[in-house]
């Protein structure tokens, strides 16, 4: 038992890994719909492929979508639309018409009953009138059939009988005022003017809307929509080898692949399809992980990059089978670039593109008509990456979304041309997919700023942020130190230049550079390059005491980056810088006034760790020689040539570098670099012979 709990902590990393691959395989496949594939793959406007494909059962020929639409609003714009004739509404509008003339008659000529003929005359005219109007219909007005000609018909009910009528049988209620006019104009021996304010108060529509019957009778044509037009028998030549899709075929072959799979659907055994993606998830996995095994270990030792990869792979797949199971056309909304931005962000392009085939081939195995999509995506996320290459404003976000948004379009528009050969089947709300997609491609910058935090990283956006000297930290060294930050920026220019010529992340390097000292800010004045008044305040210390302030310069700056919240990656530049260096000068002087005692050495040396990277060693090589050259009181070619040979080989012979990926042909050339540097810093020229 303790062998295996031996074993088992010895390859830890191991098993952990294998772990967080076997969650994200299973993680994957539940995102796989459990149906089978059409084998066949295909596209409009290319050749078939394949061998002669004959129908291996009878199915029908589904109609095309856009001719389906097409169907669907001849109907809609044909529609039958209906209408109530409401009779009690016309004898309600007689009433109230009676009532309001009696009203009107007594306000007008009082309750005189002089004038009683006239009253007679005037309200039978003004029922023959009204009677005449409404009889015949005041017809709602609604958008459907404006502008509709007279003869076109609609269907009355009247009674819950229905009949077919001519829109110009009916009135609408301006020609029902123009026919009161007409007909006022022609009567006799009447009060004209009452008559007529008194038939257009009352004059109403009783012709009405019947939308609920209208709705019905629509639905109904549209559910006798035939979703088929013809058959093919089992046993007919559907295609032959080498022959081009066009349209009809390409119909034909769709048809195929949908009764295909609802039939194997039906009929298939779920294990066996389930079996077979685990079996391709875990090829594309295992693909990834020769990758990094071969090409880039340093990512596949650390878990945390390694679950930041799956987490993108498995993010964007999951973002596009919750498309496809919403509606499939959403599928190109769907920001797939994003996953290309992140990786490259965090890692670099060659990694980016790699991790990008490996998504969209397990996408591709998702979405319907593959090809098209695989082609769409790969362009596209290879623009990605090139309008990113360098990334050291987050404002290229937006330009990237531009150029996402004009990659898709452009595919889009070529795909279709050669598969329709015109512009009649491009649709403009691909296009609003499209640009959804690119504006969605900007979720990257927040997205980038939460995955800092969650892993730890840093991303040369942030580096560029950090190492401007107006940053608050810098800001407030060069305010407390200048020494001290004059010192920092030489450190910086010089490593930076070594790391260029021996290769590494010249970034980061230079970032830590700048920031390798700020724990001398709590005792400036400690620090012989901050010392401007010629006081030394070491003077009144001990060699311990000295030595002990010196090298909690250290410890103080991990405290300060750590409460300003500074990357951890930055932060290992503190702790490395001086390894585990003595404070040379305190020692030397405690063991010369003490010759007798034994000095402690630990009292007098800095506590690591010691750099543990090409960057890191740079950084310590960098700071040592600069701080030292300060010191020299003949500057010329030798004595630079000797400083630099002499720090270096001692930090070598001290074994600094070996937990370093650093070479010794790297120290040779950051030697030579150092040199030559220095003598430019002090103007020195070389001595030409004579």
């Amino acid at each position: 038992m303790n062998r295996i709990w031996e074993f088992l902590s010895q390859h830890y990393s191991i098993f952990y890994k294998v772990f967080l691959f076997l969650v994200s395989l299973v993680i994957l496949v539940s995102f796989f719909p459990k149906e089978a594939k059409f084998k066949y793959e295909y596209a409009k406007g290319r050749p078939w492929q394949h061998d002669d494909l004959i129908a291996p059962f009878d199915f029908p020929i589904l109609k095309a979508p856009e001719e389906a639409e097409k169907e669907r609003n001849e109907i809609m714009a044909n529609r039958e639309l209906f209408f109530d004739f409401n009779i009690q509404k016309s004898e309600t509008i007689r009433t109230e018409f009676i009532d309001n003339f009696n009203n009107y008659w007594a306000l007008k000529y009082g309750p005189s009953a002089t004038n009683k003929n006239l009253k007679e005359a005037s309200l039978e005219r003004g029922l023959k009138i009204l009677s005449s109007t409404l009889n015949r219909g005041i017809v709602q007005t609604i958008p459907a059939i404006e502008n509709k000609p007279p003869d076109y018909l609609i269907t009355l009910i009247i009674n819950n009988t229905a009949e077919k009528v001519r829109l110009g049988d009916l009135y609408n209620i301006h020609s029902a005022y123009e026919k009161i006019k007409n007909m006022l104009a022609q009567s006799e021996g009447v009060d004209k003017e009452l008559l007529k304010q008194l038939l257009e108060e009352t004059m109403t529509q009783n012709v009405s809307f019947n939308e609920s019957m209208t709705q019905k009778e629509l639905q109904n044509y549209l559910n006798q929509i035939s979703s088929t037009r013809g058959m093919v028998q089992e046993g007919e030549r559907i295609i032959s080898k080498g022959e081009l899709i066009n349209k009809a075929k390409f119909q034909v072959l769709e048809s195929l692949r949908q009764e295909f799979e609802a039939r194997l659907g039906q009929d298939s055994n779920y294990y066996l399809i389930l079996a077979g993606q685990v079996l391709l998830v875990a090829i594309s996995l295992m693909v990834l992980v020769f990758f990094l095994y071969f090409f880039r270990r340093d990512i596949l030792r650390d878990n945390k990059k390694v679950i930041l990869i799956l987490l993108v792979l498995i993010l964007m797949v999951f973002l596009t089978s919750v498309a496809l199971r919403i509606d499939p056309q959403f599928i190109y909304l769907v920001p797939l670039c994003i996953g290309t931005i992140l990786i490259r962000v965090f890692f670099d392009t060659r990694l980016a593109l790699y991790v990008y085939l490996i998504m969209i081939i397990l996408i591709g195995f998702l979405v319907p008509n593959s090809f098209q999509f695989l082609f769409m995506e790969l362009i596209a996320g290879i623009i990605t990456i090139f309008s990113i290459v360098n990334l050291q404003k987050r404002s290229q976000f937006l330009f990237t979304a531009i150029v996402v948004f004009l990659s898709y379009s452009a595919i889009y528009t070529g795909l279709n041309l050669i598969q329709e050969g015109n512009f009649s089947t491009i649709r403009p709300v691909d296009y609003a997919m499209f640009g959804g997609s690119a504006l969605l491609i900007l979720v990257a910058y927040p997205l980038i700023y939460l995955f800092e935090r969650m892993f730890s990283l840093v991303t040369d956006v942030t580096l560029l942020e950090l190492s401007d000297t107006n940053s608050k930290l810098l800001r407030e060294l060069s305010m407390r130190a200048p020494g001290t930050f004059q010192h920092s920026l030489q450190v910086a220019n010089l490593a930076e230049e070594c790391i260029y010529e021996i290769g590494g992340d010249a970034l980061i390097t230079r970032t830590g550079a700048l920031y390798h000292d700020i724990g001398k800010m709590n005792h400036p004045m400690y620090f012989i390059e901050n010392q401007v008044t010629g006081v030394n305040p070491h003077d009144e210390l001990t060699y311990e005491e000295s030595a002990r302030i010196i090298i909690d310069h250290v410890i103080d700056g991990i405290e300060k980056a750590k409460k300003a919240k500074l990357p951890e990656q930055i932060i290992d530049f503190i702790r490395t810088h001086h390894g585990t260096s003595k404070v040379g000068y305190f020692y030397a002087m405690q063991q010369k006034d003490n010759p007798d005692e034994k000095v402690d050495p630990r009292r007098f040396t800095y506590p690591g760790p010691i750099p543990f990277s090409k960057e890191t060693s740079v950084v310590m090589m960098s700071d040592s020689v600069e701080a030292a050259s300060r010191s020299l009181k003949i500057i010329d070619e030798v004595t630079i040539d000797n400083l630099v040979e002499n720090i270096i080989n001692k930090q070598m012979e001290t074994d600094q570098f070996i937990n370093s990926n650093i070479t010794l042909r790297d120290i040779n050339k950051v030697k030579k670099i150092l040199k030559k540097k220095l003598m430019n810093i002090y103007h020195i020229r070389i001595e030409y012979p004579k």
